[in-house]
């Protein structure tokens, strides 16, 4: 159960994912200094953590973390695993990096990777996009096979982190086409409505609702509805995250943010 609670997660966040106004009431700010950035990911130096299980039962955690490696490139990197007593039954280390460029203003995709370790099974599976070809390598079980891919086509993390950048509205309707396990398709995202949410700084805040809905075992799982809560401002933090499944939901609740300048 863990490995499906976990795994699931890092399958529909975001990115997503996941997946995702923050008025933090004791921000970390780092000491001024020459870094990378990234203009077309305004989200360099974001680490939020999740609190991840089934209903009310704490499965384990995730964290997501965004950096900019040089200059105008970004990196965001996720990392879900079991608590210890889920650990005993089900240990679970699934690990996501998503690494990209800015182009003209907009995200890039270059590599995507999921390495899995969940009990017994292990998995690295690579997408690769190499831009002058028009051409993705996907790379599982050291088997690679190689697609077409077209110029505004990202990976479903990049998807995640390109809804969070755009302003939303009740009713919008989004579009954005993907590179997701050996599929080219467009990801549809409902924005449904507005909410007010508990924020782990203890304050109540409005969040819009979105459903994103995808054709692949993707970050967001197409198994069932899901549903992530943005935080109704230019940040859109994802404050939580839920998929239904066949008994009950799996939920994702934002439990730490911070921003480094």
């Amino acid at each position: 159960m863990a490995r499906n609670l976990v795994n699931r997660y890092m399958r529909f966040l975001s990115a997503s994912l996941t997946l995702t106004a923050l008025l933090l009431l004791t921000p970390t700010i780092a000491h001024p200094v020459e870094a990378p950035t990234a203009p077309c990911m305004p989200f360099v130096g974001e680490r939020m953590e999740f609190a991840v299980g089934w209903e009310f039962i704490n499965a384990g955690t995730a964290v997501m973390q965004v950096s900019s490696p040089k200059s105008n490139a970004y990196r965001i990197h996720t990392l879900a695993r079991t608590n210890a007593f889920f650990d005993l039954f089900k240990k679970v280390r699934d690990e996501i990096t998503a690494d990209g460029i800015c182009n003209n203003g907009r995200l890039q995709s270059t590599l995507f990777e999921l390495r899995q370790l969940e009990v017994k099974y292990r998995a690295n599976k690579k997408t690769e996009f190499f831009w002058p070809e028009g051409k993705v390598h996907y790379t599982q079980n050291n088997r690679t096979d190689i697609y077409d891919v077209k110029p505004n086509e990202v990976d479903i993390m990049d998807a995640f982190f390109a809804i969070r950048s755009m302003q939303l509205k009740p009713g919008d309707v989004i579009n954005i086409p993907v590179f997701d396990s050996r599929k080219n398709y467009d990801v549809v995202v409902h924005v449904l409505k507005k909410e007010r949410l508990r924020a782990p700084w203890r304050k109540w805040v409005e969040c819009l609702v979105v459903e994103p809905k995808l054709k692949t075992e993707g970050i967001f799982s197409s198994r069932g509805q899901i549903k992530v809560w943005l935080t109704n401002d230019d940040r859109h933090i994802p404050l939580k995250m839920t998929a239904k499944i066949r008994f009950g939901r799996i939920v994702a609740r934002l439990t730490g943010y911070r921003k480094d300048s």
